[in-house]
């Protein structure tokens, strides 16, 4: 079977196509699943490129959607046929974050090979069913970006209607925030360089769109925009770069999601300015199998379907990875196959 794996010490001009031993039949409490798709995360990225050194030969790619061929002994939730997703922690089922999730060691296309691959042998504990009718490509955009987001806004910041959401930027973790606020009843404001990204965005149902570049003092808008109050959810995929003003924008006894490090591992962090908003500023890391059937139920309820800028190929991997290095798509980036 075919695999896109990353060599030793990484670098996207070190991926390749390689055959791999089929991994045959299932055991006790597996599954055995045709993947299809999978979806480019910035995780991703940072393993490809080695900047999360990985062993050498590693099946690349955290989310994996396909088909489930057979099932092994003791498995009932799962039969022939059925479309899954993948979880980022197979190891972590349900209820608060615990040890086991406070690295990647059992994360697919980290600590263990992931889902660019034909055919993959696993703990059926480590999917969920996908979404009713929605295509694989589809499906693969669930296991990182959304459930971070669903887990952010629903499971840890108990969004309500009428709550107002910040999210900043546009890609994949992003954009699904803007879905799920906007499918709770939420108003939502979305910052971006691009004036045609904010847009699309707009078109997305975004109440209000901020563009950085022309307003660096972001931060204070969100405030004017909100009536003095702040927004009471923040999407903080920046990181140090943008924390500053993230604190400047929430409201008193608001919620920052931190989820991304875009501008860097580390930086200053305005403490005066945070202990005064008496805000909560959360650091998390995707989510639980339980969170993740819980926003599959809630997609296909709502009919909510994810926004995919492009597709390609299982061979053109490193592409895809250089079109996310370089910053131009809008929602999330697939590969199929």
């Amino acid at each position: 079977m075919k695999a896109a794996v990353v060599n030793a010490p990484g670098g996207l001009e070190r991926i390749e196509l390689r055959d791999l031993p089929d991994p045959g039949q299932p055991g006790p409490g597996q599954i055995r699943v045709a993947l299809h798709a999978t979806s480019l995360n910035y995780h991703d990225l940072l393993v490809a490129n080695g900047a999360i050194p990985t062993r050498d030969g590693r099946v690349l790619m955290s989310d994996g959607a396909g088909v489930v061929e057979a099932v092994g002994g003791g498995v009932t939730e799962f039969r022939p046929g059925d479309h899954v997703v993948s979880c980022f922690f197979p190891q972590w089922a349900d209820g608060a974050a615990h040890d086991l999730v406070g690295n990647f060691a059992g994360t697919p296309g980290d600590g263990i090979d992931g889902f660019a691959v034909q055919f993959a042998v696993r703990p059926a504990s480590g999917f969920t069913l996908a979404p009713r009718g929605w295509s694989h490509a589809e499906a693969a955009t669930i296991t990182t970006a959304g459930l971070t987001a669903w887990r952010a806004l629903i499971a840890d910041g108990r969004l309500k209607a009428g709550d107002t959401v910040l999210t900043l930027g546009t890609g994949g973790v992003s954009i699904a925030a803007l879905q799920i606020a906007k499918m709770m009843g939420a108003i939502v404001i979305v910052t971006s360089s691009s004036n045609d990204k904010l847009e699309r965005a707009r078109a997305l149902g975004a109440d209000h769109c901020i563009n950085y570049r022309q307003q660096p003092d972001w931060g204070r808008r969100v405030r004017e925009l909100t009536g003095g109050k702040g927004a009471d959810h923040i999407i903080e995929v920046g990181g140090p770069g943008t924390l500053a003003q993230s604190i400047e924008a929430v409201r008193v006894g608001g919620h920052i999601s931190l989820i991304g490090v875009l501008t860097g591992r580390q930086g200053d962090v305005p403490t005066s300015v945070l202990m005064a908003r008496q805000a909560r500023l959360q650091g998390l890391i995707v989510g639980s199998r339980r969170q993740q059937q819980d926003y599959v139920a809630a997609l296909t309820q709502a009919g909510v379907r994810p926004v995919i800028d492009r597709t390609f190929t299982l061979d053109r991997l490193a592409d895809a990875f250089r079109l996310q290095q370089a910053g131009g798509h809008f929602g999330k980036l697939c590969v199929a196959w």
